[in-house]
């Protein structure tokens, strides 16, 4: 029985042949038509064939990334991955072809006419594309990508190695262990061999970096202090270690060793330690693993052990049940340490964590506190008393502004110097003239010691490391043994990144409008 709402549809070939002439029409039609003589010289216009091209390898990526130093490695291996597959890495975003957005949260770029893809730590939600199971040796999971995958690094004197992907803890507010997952750690040779072959290449500074550089080895059977050792054998005179992040409860069993460590001439006594919080009933609402007792157990002994050492820290302001009693003990804590370094974040709940269910602090009380709190660090200066002070500072970097260039002493506080290009990659005495906030002036001695610590060239900007380790057609498909995963697996996206981007410019093309948009790609999580 047909619904009421149904109704009559001609069939199409119906359709068709009512508009078909008939005989006696075509005929005349063809009474109407007047031969054209065709010229002998004129030049037939050939069709021009518009045609945006698909080619995998041919495209200009520009590669940006945010976030802390692990994400910065991932970035590094994103652009090396793409020029060994024959892409061209730009430094100019107008003149690319494709935009790779290498951040820590997910982004909602305005594309502007540019295919744009984002790879990022915290995942959001929205479609994923999942392409590669986890690494892992008889159901254990291991470290992430080899180590010796070729890379374009940022500044060519600085070499950021991972040593451990995942952790150990399972903070109530976090969401990059969804990302990132249980601890993996790095065999100790790997590492050394990596150290190794990154000063081989110019690098006169290494970055060591993980979600917990504390809790390395834990699943291995070694331990931090173990590893450092290992690679203080191969870092050269003058060259200098950052060691990353640490949580307190994995450092408290190895201060006495750590104390050595942070002493030794090749190492920067440097040492970052989020507290999140001074209060005891936060640390526990967080799931943190430790007291505020251990925290000052672990920065007093390295302040005694290690003198003039920098301690930098994390605070979290309105975390859920943070009461203003809460928070009148971390102003104290600030106050008493005065910390150099300190990293101010209004609680945000992140959607599918723990925290984020629980009892929010009034939005406008949570802004009022880190307002507080970021007035309190800004009142004092930490630097003022080493006016007139002489220093031995690694010249690296540049100013954001381009003004001078910028150095660090033994305890890892930034000292400008005057733009020298003799000066960069170099050991350099300064006496200190002026002081800010975050930094000292220092004028270069005139008699002072000018010490080159790499032992090779460096590599010129935007050359890919790593090259000579494995060839190039294992970094467009042809995966090698033990090449399965690499932190959020973002690494392992770009491997494919050759058919995607073909299939992205292909389907730009066919698109009706012939307009480029902008794409999206969430890369997997937990697999």
């Amino acid at each position: 029985m047909p619904a009421a709402c149904d109704s009559h549809v001609d069939d199409i070939e119906d359709m068709v042949s009512g508009l078909e002439p008939t005989p006696h029409d075509r005929l005349s039609a063809r009474r109407g038509i007047v031969p054209r003589p065709r010229k002998k010289n004129q030049k037939e216009e050939a069709e021009e064939l518009k045609v945006d091209s698909v080619i995998p390898g041919t495209q200009k990526i520009w590669v940006k990334t945010w976030g802390c130093s692990h994400n910065n490695s991932d970035g590094e291996y994103m652009a090396g991955q793409l020029a060994a597959g024959g892409y061209t890495v730009t430094e100019d975003p107008a003149h690319a072809d494709v935009w790779l957005l290498n951040s820590f949260a997910a982004l909602l770029p305005c594309c502007g006419g540019f295919t744009v893809l984002t790879a990022v730590c915290l995942p959001f939600q929205g479609h994923s594309v999942r392409l590669l199971g986890q690494k892992k040796d008889n159901g254990k999971r291991l470290g992430g990508a080899r180590l010796d995958l070729p890379k374009i690094r940022k500044n060519p004197l600085i070499e950021i190695i991972s040593i451990n992907t995942g952790c150990l803890n399972a903070c109530t507010y976090c969401k990059t262990k969804h990302a990132r997952g249980n601890l993996a750690s790095y065999p100790v040779e790997q590492l050394v061999d990596r150290t190794r072959q990154s000063f081989l290449e110019g690098v006169c500074e290494i970055w060591l970096t993980s979600e917990d550089t504390g809790a390395y080895g834990k699943d291995i059977g070694t331990d931090l202090p173990s590893l450092l050792w290992r690679m203080l054998e191969v870092i050269p005179e003058g060259a200098r270690l950052r060691l990353g992040m640490t949580n307190p409860p994995y450092i408290l069993e190895h201060l006495e060793e750590m104390a050595k460590i942070l002493s030794h001439p090749r190492v920067y006594a440097f040492l970052h330690v989020p507290v999140q919080s001074a209060s005891d009933s936060v640390l526990m609402d967080m799931k943190r693993e430790y007291c505020i007792a251990d925290f000052r157990r672990v920065v007093d002994f390295l302040a005694e052990r290690v003198p003039g050492i920098t301690i930098a820290t994390d605070i979290i302001c309105g975390f859920p049940g943070e009461t203003d009693a809460d928070f009148r003990e971390t102003l104290a804590l600030v106050e008493e340490y005065r910390f150099p370094s300190l990293f101010i974040n209004q609680f945000y709940p992140r959607p599918g964590t723990p925290a984020a269910r629980m009892e929010q602090v009034p939005a406008h009380v949570k802004k009022q506190r880190t307002k507080e709190l970021s007035q309190l660090f800004q009142s004092y200066n930490p630097y003022n008393h080493k006016v007139g002070e002489r220093h031995r500072v690694l010249v690296t970097e540049e100013s954001f502004d381009t003004h001078y260039y910028v150095g660090h002493n033994k305890f890892y506080e930034q000292v400008l110097v005057p733009k020298i290009p003799e000066f960069k990659g170099k050991m350099i005495e300064v006496d200190i003239y002026e002081t800010g906030k975050h930094f000292m002036k220092g004028q270069p001695v005139e008699a002072g010691e000018v010490f080159t610590p790499s032992i090779a060239l460096p590599l010129k900007k935007g050359e890919v490391s790593g090259l000579t380790q494995v060839s190039p057609m294992q970094y467009s498909g042809n995966f090698p043994e033990g090449h399965r995963e690499h932190c959020t697996n973002k690494l392992f996206f770009l491997c494919f990144f050759s058919c995607k981007v073909m299939l992205i410019m292909l389907l730009q093309h066919l698109s009706v409008t012939q307009t480029k948009v902008g794409l999206r790609y969430q890369l997997p999580f937990q697999l």
